[in-house]
């Protein structure tokens, strides 16, 4: 058998990736109907906006939802990484109290001869 015949093939490129709708996630669908029928109840009903008010009151309530649920592709470049050093420092218990040594428990030394 050669090398190419052992190596596999991709047979459907979607497999393991996010369900889409379009270029929208479609885990995004419910919450951007929720969010647009809120904000048409606040700023149409409530308010008496414009057309022109709810559609960017529903854009920014989409990218807000969007940005926030991105499972991090976009806000991890914010996360800091941790900056590790070594070094020596006394272990300090919060849960138990150090213990203090008794005279009986003191070793005696004997002076050397």
């Amino acid at each position: 058998m050669s090398k190419r015949s052992r190596e596999f093939r991709t047979v459907n490129r979607v497999l393991g990736e996010q369900p889409r709708i379009g270029p929208f996630p479609a885990d995004q669908v419910f919450p951007w109907t929720v969010i647009a029928m809120a904000a048409y109840f606040i700023c149409k009903e409530m308010l008496q906006a414009s057309w022109l008010v709810i559609g960017l009151v529903i854009a920014w309530g989409w990218a807000t939802w969007w940005t926030l649920t991105s499972n991090k592709n976009w806000l991890s470049k914010f996360v800091g990484v941790p900056r590790v050093t070594r070094g020596y420092k006394s272990f300090y218990s919060f849960v138990q109290q150090p213990e203090t040594p008794t005279p009986s428990s003191r070793k005696r030394v004997r002076p050397r001869k």
